[in-house]
């Protein structure tokens, strides 16, 4: 049977509706279902190729165009579950959507379960470790810097935003379903460092801290990130191998956390290859 909608849906009070707008601002939601949304075509194919399974499929044919539409069947073939596909109007479409110039597309996924102890990681690995993260937009800049460097996972201590938040998504442009990323207790991260090896190294303005090019990161290294109002916590810093710094030449003393992880990252690359 070819794959197409089932039905039409246009009105806001629509029971799938109001699960959407639910699941879009509703952390408790999303938690309690093991759901989130995507939205966008190109997200969209990020997490089916990275094996999630789509559990239904909103689309606007006046937003998505032929072109986006013609994609769909191919692409949802390749979903672990077959979904439903529900056709809405263009009003309704606009209420869920979440993003400005949406191409029309909107998905119900299931999120994955992640755990440090199914975490596989290479002999000489390169992680980034967040404590207490709370704005979905650094997040996301930084996993788009995990996929682009590429590191091997991203480890999120005590975060304060989930790690599927459609925000997060949005705006890691789907780089949440391509770098391996755990969310756990600080003290858990730590011990799993201990037990890989893996040398920290805590990003802080503090005295005594070495300029981050001085340090040698062709080791096992996790790079190990704070909170953006505050940095890290004097006792997380405290249980890290190194303290390092970006030295600040100007007048300001700190960089946006996204940024300074770049800055970091691409170091540590840099001195691998």
């Amino acid at each position: 049977m070819p794959f197409a909608p089932s039905d039409r849906l246009s009105s806001p009070q629509n029971p799938r509706i109001k699960q959407l707008l639910r699941l879009q601002q509703k952390p408790a939601e999303r938690r309690s279902l093991g759901l989130t949304l995507v939205e966008g075509l190109r997200e969209l194919t990020i997490a089916v190729e990275a094996g999630l399974a789509v559990a239904t499929l909103f689309t606007c044919p006046e937003l998505a165009g032929a072109t986006g539409l013609a994609a769909l069947p191919h692409l949802l073939s390749a979903s672990p579950t077959a979904p439903e596909w529900f056709e809405v109007s263009r009003a309704v479409f606009e209420k869920v959507a979440y993003r400005e110039g949406s191409d029309g597309l909107l998905a119900v996924l299931r999120i994955p379960t992640r755990t440090l102890s199914g975490l596989h990681l290479p002999p000489n690995p390169l992680v980034i470790v967040l404590e207490a993260v709370e704005k979905p937009g650094n997040l996301g800049a930084i996993l788009r810097t995990a996929d682009a460097a590429p590191v091997d996972a991203v480890l999120i201590g005590d975060p304060r935003t989930d790690l599927f938040n459609p925000n997060v998504i949005r705006a890691s442009i789907g780089c949440v379903f391509t770098v391996p990323t755990v969310a756990a207790p600080v003290a858990d991260i730590l011990d799993f460092l201990g037990a890989k090896g893996i040398r920290s190294y805590a990003a802080a303005l503090a005295l005594g801290a070495r300029t981050y090019t001085d340090c040698d990161f062709r080791g096992p290294t996790a790079l190990v990130m704070g909170t953006e109002a505050d940095g890290l916590t004097p006792q997380l810093r405290a249980a890290c191998d190194e303290t390092i710094i970006v030295p600040m030449r100007g007048r300001i003393d700190s960089l946006n956390v996204s940024v300074a992880t770049a800055v970091l990252t691409f170091e540590a690359v840099r001195q691998r290859q």
